[in-house]
């Protein structure tokens, strides 16, 4: 878990100075009063009751999603260097994740309140109100347990990101990702939370076991002992290690 995108997207959002709407919004997050949290392209969904709501409030918040050209420049960032690669296949977020998209011109995240789009359906003004500021305690709580999310409201959901490094790498198999746990969040069932996310990647049983794939996700090293590849060396030993029992 690591707060390195909720942290400052929360100190953006609570630059606005609206001290009391905040500190109700993050009472009612932590209170479990978000229900259904869905994040997609471009647009995070929610539904909020609060303990002095009669009815639920339905909150968006949005923002703009990276074009394909966009996203391409920072795969292609990603896939040229193996420890990236090998961070995001592990289910890990690389440490300096905001200087691949920096090279690229973007950022994760929105940086000011002008870069989002928000309503709520109690129609209450000004923005955010109550309902909108516990959606975005929600948000970034949802960011701390999955951080893939930031990259699916930009327009790009985990599966397809992990496929596309992979087909840069010359692999095809990504491991399958670990479940968020949506659950510890109070956020709703996990069908729930995603909404209509991507379908997961199927991959076979045998490939999803190998204890050599990790070889095939690092840069080969120069080395040629006899003229076979150091990796092919190695293989026959990695292979011999027993299988992942959480790939089974």
């Amino acid at each position: 878990m690591s707060d390195r995108f909720s942290a400052p997207f929360l100190a953006m959002i609570e630059s606005l100075r609206m001290a009391p709407t905040f500190a109700r919004g993050r009472r009612d997050a932590r209170a479990g009063h978000v229900r259904h949290l869905a994040i997609s392209g471009s647009l995070v969904m929610a539904q909020v009751r609060g303990p002095d709501d009669p009815a639920v409030h339905r909150c968006r918040i949005a923002v703009r999603a990276f074009g394909a050209a966009e996203w391409s420049r920072i795969e292609d960032d990603l896939a040229a260097q193996a420890r990236y690669v090998a961070d995001l296949l592990a289910g890990r977020m690389p440490p300096d994740i905001n200087e691949v998209f920096a090279r690229a011109g973007l950022t994760p995240l929105p940086l000011s309140l002008d870069e989002v789009a928000m309503d709520c359906s109690c129609e209450r003004w000004p923005l955010p109100c109550v309902h909108l500021a516990a959606t975005f305690y929600a948000l970034a709580e949802s960011f701390d347990m999955d951080p893939f999310g930031v990259f699916t409201w930009r327009g790009r959901g985990r599966d397809e990101l992990l496929t596309r490094l992979s087909q840069l790498r010359g692999t095809t198999t990504p491991p399958a990702p670990a479940e968020p746990a949506a659950r510890e969040a109070g956020l709703g069932e996990l069908a729930d939370f995603w909404g209509g996310g991507a379908a997961a990647v199927s991959l076979p049983v045998a490939d999803a076991g190998r204890p050599d794939l990790l070889l095939d996700q690092l840069d080969p090293p120069p080395l040629r002992p006899g003229g076979v590849p150091l990796i092919e060396i190695l293989r026959p030993a990695y292979r011999a290690l027993p299988p992942d029992p959480a790939a089974g």
